[in-house]
């Protein structure tokens, strides 16, 4: 099960988004064969919050773009055994970041949003780049979901999502 929540009170924040997040989590359920009983919560808030999450579990002042909170340490299922039940975790996202990213890579809003979640979603699964290979690995397949995901190439990485730091191997996920 799938719950996107606004709670950033942004005004890029349309139902149509709403419902972008909500496809893009299904599809990476069915891409990394998770059930429709796992459970996934992503969280867009503002600012501020972030910022106070940010410091709260990271003792690291100022906002970042996306935070990753895994709870039962799922990992991929396989079409052989998918994964049927359990608690992902919750991926929260500010969308104040992910527009400032979107304006300096140049792509829309709606393709930082659909990184961010793929990223953020991807430490919730285990996966890390603080290594090199585990970099290249996680942003690989980063990559080829965003890409599958949007029927075009991938949005490219900012910089904080290419930069690593701790909590849900990355920044919680940032």
């Amino acid at each position: 099960m799938i719950t996107v929540t606004d709670d950033s009170g942004s005004s890029q924040v349309t139902d149509a988004v709403i419902d972008e997040l909500e496809s893009l989590g299904r599809f990476l359920f069915q891409r990394l064969h998770l059930g429709p009983a796992v459970e996934l919560g992503i969280t867009l808030i503002d600012d501020e919050a972030m910022d106070q999450l940010h410091r709260d579990w990271l003792d690291l002042p100022g906002t970042t773009d996306v935070m990753s909170f895994p709870l039962d340490e799922l990992r991929p299922g396989t079409a052989e055994e998918p994964v049927g039940e359990g608690t992902l975790g919750d991926v929260v996202i500010s969308p104040e970041v992910a527009a400032r990213q979107a304006a300096e890579a140049g792509h829309s809003f709606s393709d930082e949003l659909a990184l961010l979640t793929v990223h953020g979603m991807l430490h919730l699964l285990g996966h890390d780049h603080a290594e090199t290979r585990e970099r290249e690995e996680m942003f690989a397949l980063q990559k080829a979901l965003l890409e599958d995901h949007l029927g075009r190439p991938a949005p490219q990485p900012t910089e904080s999502t290419r930069a690593g730091s701790p909590l849900s191997q990355d920044g919680a996920g940032r």
